[in-house]
């Protein structure tokens, strides 16, 4: 395409292939929008693109949904972003409708002959390591290889001091869970990879658990522990062995345990009021269609 349509908070480059994504630094800018700075989404990774009203007064909203399994920011975040924290969302003035209507089916021309089915790996980059946030109870940090938490005296557990600060390479591990922190129980919890290649499973609380941190009020903030999130996810499906985690017809396969685990925390966060019922209804129906 070769156009480019700026919009409120970022501004979308069209490329024969992809759309970079650029987010402006602004005090009104969500923050974590200024902490990925750009994205490069190819067009392969989209599943659908839309345009309507926005929720703001005198605004549409340009909005690109990324196939399941194509963006490991996404995935990590697993439904959990809100609306106004969505890098997916260009909002436009009303006065550009017709423009965005216009890149909204160009875009839909553009999309991959597997649009309708989730990717088999991850098609859009993560945040680049190092990385590290500061959690209620630890220092989490990521070099690209290896979590490593360092507890802290005044918020971590006995549970946790008795087992002494961990460290958590890459290859070890199966997945890791986001909890987001603007709710009650946020935390990041990593699973390390059993014999069966499977997560092992871990009964503890957060609090309680050794390869968990748990978030607080200034903790863990979403801007600050989401990128981890994805990072490590990255790093954990570009270590896992060939052929392991995957279905005959190469998709991904999906844990249903797992998958009835965040329906249930996209009911906590529907019930908090953190999304709308359509939101809500067509992110249920996204995780459904993984397993």
């Amino acid at each position: 395409m070769g156009d480019v349509l700026a919009g409120i908070h970022s501004t979308w480059e069209f490329d024969t292939d992809s759309v970079l994504i650029r987010f402006e630094r602004g005090i009104r800018t969500p923050k974590l929008f200024q902490v990925l700075g750009e994205r490069r989404i190819p067009f392969e990774a989209l599943s659908t693109v839309d345009l309507a009203p926005g929720t703001r007064k005198g605004t549409v909203v340009l909005h690109a949904v990324p196939r399941p399994g194509a963006d490991p920011l996404l995935e990590a975040a697993a439904g959990q972003l809100r609306q106004a924290a969505d890098p997916y969302r260009l909002v436009l003035p009303a006065e550009r409708e017709t423009l965005g209507d216009y890149y909204a089916t160009e875009l839909r021309a553009a999309l991959g002959p597997h649009a309708d089915e989730p990717a088999d790996q991850y098609l859009v980059a993560a945040p680049p390591a190092p990385l590290q946030f500061k959690a209620y109870d630890a220092k989490v940090s990521f070099d690209g290889k290896v979590v490593s938490f360092r507890w802290f005296w005044t918020g971590a557990s006995s549970a946790k001091w008795k087992a002494g600060d961990q460290s958590f390479p890459v290859s070890e591990l199966a997945e890791v869970d986001w909890r987001s922190p603007e709710i009650a129980g946020g935390h990041l919890r990593l699973r390390r990879r059993g014999p069966d290649g499977q997560p092992e499973p871990r009964n503890e609380a957060a609090d309680q658990d050794p390869a968990a941190v748990v978030f607080g009020l200034g903790y863990g903030l979403v801007h600050e522990s989401l990128p981890l999130a994805a990072a490590v996810s990255e790093a954990i499906r570009a270590a896992e062995p060939a052929g392991e985690g995957h279905l005959d017809n190469g998709h991904r396969r999906a844990d249903p345990g797992d998958i009835a685990n965040r329906i249930r925390h996209l009911g906590e966060l529907h019930s908090a009021g953190l999304l709308t019922d359509e939101e809500f209804t067509a992110k249920k129906t996204q995780l459904l269609a993984e397993l």
